[in-house]
C-alpha cells in the first residue's frame, strides 16, 4: 500500500520527536512518502496530486485545518467516494474531526488505532459537507462563531497559544463589542421554497460535535452525523437572556440539544442556501474565509473514505 504523510510542521501539537515516531511506525505498514507544508493551501496540492498519482492513502498530521485542505485536494479531481482514501493523526489544538470518527485525541493512541487499521484494511466511508464549492468536514458558520474565530486567529498572530480560555475570552469580547446582538441579518432559503428571514446567526453541522471546549462536546445538533444530511442551527437574536439561556444548554448538553423560542434546529438537510443583507463573517471547519453575503451548503453522501 502506497501513502502520503501530509505534515503540518506549525501544528499546535506537533514536534520533530512525533513525526519521527509517526513515520517509522506508518513505515512498518504502507510504502511511505512524507511531504511537509511550507504554505496556507500547501496541504490541498499535496493531497490532490497524490490522488493524482494513484496513492492509495493519505495520512495529515495537523490540526483541522489542514485537514479539511487535504480533503478538499484529494476530491479536486476525483468524485466524491472515487479519491484515495484518508488518514488523520490528530495534531492540532481542537482536531474535531479525528475525535468525531472516535480516533484518540493523543497522538500516540490514535497512531496506535490508525495502524492497526491500515494492517485490517478497516475504513468506512462518510458524507461531507459541501459550501459552494468547498468540501467541509464537521461544521460551517456564518455569524458570531466565524467572528469568534476570526478573533481568536489574529490571537495566535500575535503569539497566543489557542486554549479554551483564549476561545472563551474571544467569545465574550465579540459579543460584548463587535457584535450586532439586536438586528437578524441572516435568511435561511430551503429547497421546497421556505424561507425564514429572521435568524442572527447560524452553524451548519456535518457531524456531531460541533467542537470541544477542552475535554467537553459542545453539541448545537446532537443528532448530525457522517451518515445523514446536514443539520442547521440558527438563534434568531443575541440578546442578553436568550444567549445566555442558550449557552448554558450548550454547556450542560440537555436531552435534544438547545431548545427555545429563539433557536431554529433543522436535521437531514439535503441542500439549502444561507443569505445575508450585508457581508458575515464565514468559517469552515474552524477556519475563518472572510465575509459573505450567500452560500449554498450541499450534503455530499459517501464522499470520502477513512482508515480509523
Amino acid at each position: 500500500m502506497r501513502a502520503l504523510l501530509v505534515v503540518n510542521h506549525k501544528a499546535t501539537t506537533t514536534s520533530g520527536r512525533v513525526r519521527d515516531v509517526l513515520v517509522q511506525a506508518l513505515r512498518s505498514v504502507v510504502d511511505l512518502e512524507v511531504e511537509h507544508t511550507r504554505r496556507r493551501g500547501h496541504a490541498a496540492s499535496l493531497a490532490e496530486q497524490a490522488a493524482a498519482d494513484g496513492m492509495d492513502v493519505v495520512v495529515v498530521l495537523g490540526g483541522d485545518g489542514t485537514v479539511n485542505e487535504a480533503v478538499n485536494g484529494l476530491l479536486t479531481r476525483h468524485a466524491p467516494g472515487r479519491a484515495s482514501a484518508f488518514a488523520v493523526v490528530p495534531g492540532g489544538s481542537t482536531n474535531v474531526f479525528a475525535r468525531a470518527l472516535g480516533l484518540p485525541g493523543d497522538w500516540v493512541e490514535a497512531t496506535g488505532v490508525l495502524i492497526e487499521a491500515l494492517r485490517e484494511g478497516r475504513q468506512r466511508t462518510i458524507g461531507l459537507g459541501r459550501a459552494d464549492d468547498r468540501y467541509f468536514t464537521f461544521c460551517a458558520g456564518l455569524g458570531i462563531d466565524a467572528e469568534v474565530i476570526a478573533r481568536v486567529e489574529r490571537a495566535r498572530h500575535r503569539g497566543d497559544i489557542p486554549t479554551p480560555v483564549l476561545y472563551l475570552r474571544a467569545l465574550a469580547g465579540q459579543y460584548l463589542f463587535g457584535t450586532a446582538r439586536s438586528s437578524a441579518r441572516l435568511t435561511l432559503e430551503q429547497t421546497a421554497g421556505e424561507v425564514d428571514e429572521n435568524l442572527a446567526t447560524v452553524i451548519v453541522q456535518n457531524t456531531s460535535p460541533w467542537t470541544y471546549l477542552g475535554s467537553r462536546r459542545i453539541d448545537p445538533s446532537p443528532e448530525a452525523s457522517f451518515d445523514t444530511g446536514l443539520d442547521l442551527f440558527g438563534m434568531r437574536a443575541l440578546r442578553l437572556p436568550g444567549t445566555a439561556r442558550t449557552l448554558t444548554h450548550l454547556l450542560s448538553r440537555p436531552r435534544g440539544g438547545p431548545h427555545g423560542n429563539a433557536v431554529l434546529r433543522l436535521h437531514d438537510m439535503a441542500e439549502f442556501g444561507v443569505r445575508a443583507d450585508e457581508p458575515v463573517a464565514f468559517q469552515l471547519d474552524g477556519d475563518y474565509l472572510g465575509a459573505r453575503e450567500k452560500v449554498r451548503f450541499t450534503a455530499v453522501p459517501d464522499a470520502l473514505r477513512v482508515f480509523c
